[in-house]
């Protein structure tokens, strides 16, 4: 014979079915506290000093602006949205890989800073369909 949950006692079955409704409320509760405290941690960085903020759009296939200058040891604070589906935003030299969220999800934020003349090329780095290789953007420091 095979027990199944109809054949426990009702005061078992109950204790399961509140466990598992226990730990579906500790999980998400423990998501949302991770999805809280990252922002603020991200803002608390360098709030002091001065932001300037770079709105970026990614669609298939380009950034706009795809070419933007910023001063050697200016903070910049990339707020990239995608205006069709998922992409990524990826600058190699910075050690930067983001996703963004599809339209209507949302925005990645990145904090950018180079201490260095020079360019830095940005990149999508999740394969979005047949021009993905070409999606690319220079950020010059000058």
């Amino acid at each position: 014979m095979v027990l199944t949950r109809t054949h426990l006692p009702n005061y078992v079955q109950h204790m399961i079915v509140r466990s598992r409704w226990i730990g579906t409320v500790l999980i998400l509760f423990s998501v949302a506290m991770v999805g809280v405290a990252r922002p603020a941690l991200a803002e608390r960085v360098g709030e002091d000093a001065e932001v300037r903020v770079v709105n970026v759009l990614a669609e298939r296939f380009f950034f706009i602006p795809s070419r933007f200058r910023v001063k050697p040891g200016e903070l910049v604070e990339l707020r990239i949205r995608s205006a069709d589906t998922n992409h990524g935003f990826r600058i190699r030299k910075a050690g930067i890989n983001v996703v963004i969220p599809k339209r209507g999800r949302g925005a990645a934020r990145v904090r950018f800073q180079a201490d260095d003349k020079g360019t830095y090329v940005f990149e999508c780095s999740k394969a979005c369909g047949a021009g993905h290789n070409m999606m690319r953007g220079t950020i010059i420091v000058k």
